[in-house]
């Protein structure tokens, strides 16, 4: 297993168009969805999101109105006041707003400071073992994912050598 961020990033890249091949790969070829979700389940009990925190660097937070009344009550501030405060318009709806590093405006050290709260995008994250449609259908954001997250990097290379595919 690999988590040094710097070989994440320089083999994530490296690899992406070999991603891409393996994004083909699976959606022409038989895999176990289950299987592939036990071993992103043992990646991602053997890594400390928290030595990381490189997703919350990385990724922009897409908030749903669940989201935003969720934390808004867990702020104590109203759904408009959050809204305010703490969002901004994003590709497909609000984002959490980025600090000045781009880093999450709830990120501080390597830790969230609204984790009890948080949102639903961040629980789910990397979405390898929870997200909506099959692991194929997904396969996209991981390509991009694998460039930063030791969990989704590892994942990928457990999934090429679990379904037999060639790589190089």
């Amino acid at each position: 297993m690999i988590h040094d961020l710097i070989q994440i990033r320089r083999l994530g890249e490296q690899k992406r168009p070999e991603n891409e091949r393996f994004r083909k790969h699976l959606k022409s070829h038989g895999y176990q969805e289950l299987k592939f979700r036990r071993i992103a389940e043992a990646i991602e009990l053997e890594t400390d999101c928290t030595v990381c925190a490189n997703c919350c660097r990385q990724a922009s937070v897409q908030v749903l109105d669940r989201d935003i009344t969720k934390l808004a009550k867990y702020l104590r501030v109203k759904d408009a006041q959050f809204r305010q405060d703490y969002t901004q318009p994003g590709e497909d709806g609000l984002d959490l707003k980025r600090n000045a590093d781009g880093s999450c405006v709830f990120l501080s050290g390597n830790e969230c400071t609204v984790y009890d709260a948080r949102p639903s995008i961040c629980s789910d994250f990397p979405h390898l073992v929870r997200g909506k449609g099959t692991i194929p259908f997904r396969m996209w954001q991981f390509i991009d994912r694998a460039c930063y997250c030791p969990i989704v990097y590892n994942a990928l290379e457990a999934y090429k050598d679990e379904s037999g595919f060639r790589r190089g």
